[in-house]
C-alpha cells in the first residue's frame, strides 16, 4: 500500500515537473519573440505570440511529452503518427506557413502553400530565430536557423510555402547568418516592416 502510494506521488512529481518545465520553455521562447518583434516594429504580434500554447490542448501535450532539447509534438508525432497539440497550434498562429496551405482551386483539391503576408512571414522569422536559441542553447550561431531551413528543404516531400514566403524568409535568415543578430533585425525593421515591403505575388503587408 505504502509502495503503491509513493509511486503515486513520483509520478505526480514527475507531471508537475514537466509541467514547470514546459511552462518555462514556452514563456522563455515567448520572451525572445516578443523581444525580436519589439525591435521590428512588430508590437502586437509580439505581445500576442503563441498563446495558444497555454491552452488545455497544447500545454496538456507539452506537459506529457516533454523533453526540453526538442518540441513536445515531435515527439508526440513520433509517438502517435500525428501531433494533435500541432494541429491545434497551426490552425490558430498565421506566422505558421501550414496555416496558409489550402487547395488550389474550388475544382481542384491539391494542396498548395498560399502567399504569407509579410507581417506573419517576419513573424515566422523571429520565431525561428527564438526556437533555435531555446532548443539549442549553447550550440545555438546566428547560422541555425537557416541550417534549419535547409533541413526542412533536404526533407522527404515537398516543403509547402509558397515561393514569396520562402523567398523572404530566406532573405532575412541570409541576413541574420551572415551579418548577425544586431544588423539583421535592423536591416528587417528599415527594409521590411516600415516600407510595409510586398514581395511580387503577396497581396497584404
Amino acid at each position: 500500500m505504502l509502495a503503491s502510494t509513493m509511486d503515486g506521488f513520483e509520478v505526480s512529481m514527475g507531471r508537475f515537473k514537466n509541467a514547470w518545465q514546459h511552462f518555462c520553455t514556452i514563456s522563455h521562447h515567448k520572451v525572445l519573440v516578443c523581444q525580436h518583434c519589439f525591435k521590428v516594429g512588430l508590437y502586437r504580434q509580439g505581445i500576442m505570440h503563441d498563446l495558444s500554447k497555454y491552452s488545455l490542448t497544447e500545454f496538456r501535450v507539452g506537459v506529457n511529452y516533454y523533453q526540453g532539447d526538442r518540441s513536445p509534438n515531435t515527439a508526440e508525432r513520433s509517438d502517435l503518427g500525428y501531433s494533435t497539440a500541432w494541429l491545434h497550434h497551426k490552425g490558430r498562429n498565421r506566422h505558421h506557413y501550414e496555416y496558409w496551405i489550402d487547395m488550389k482551386g474550388n475544382r481542384d483539391a491539391t494542396l498548395e502553400g498560399k502567399p504569407m503576408p509579410t507581417r506573419y512571414v517576419v513573424e515566422m522569422f523571429c520565431d525561428r530565430m527564438a526556437a533555435s536559441k531555446v532548443y539549442q542553447g549553447s550550440a545555438y550561431t546566428d547560422a541555425s536557423s537557416l541550417e534549419y531551413l535547409r533541413l526542412e528543404q533536404s526533407a522527404k516531400g515537398e516543403l509547402l510555402m509558397h515561393p514569396d514566403t520562402k523567398a523572404l524568409l530566406e532573405r532575412m535568415l541570409t541576413w541574420l547568418a551572415e551579418d548577425g543578430e544586431e544588423i539583421a533585425l535592423r536591416r528587417v525593421r528599415n527594409e521590411i516592416v516600415k516600407p510595409r515591403h510586398r514581395e511580387p505575388n503577396t497581396p497584404k503587408f
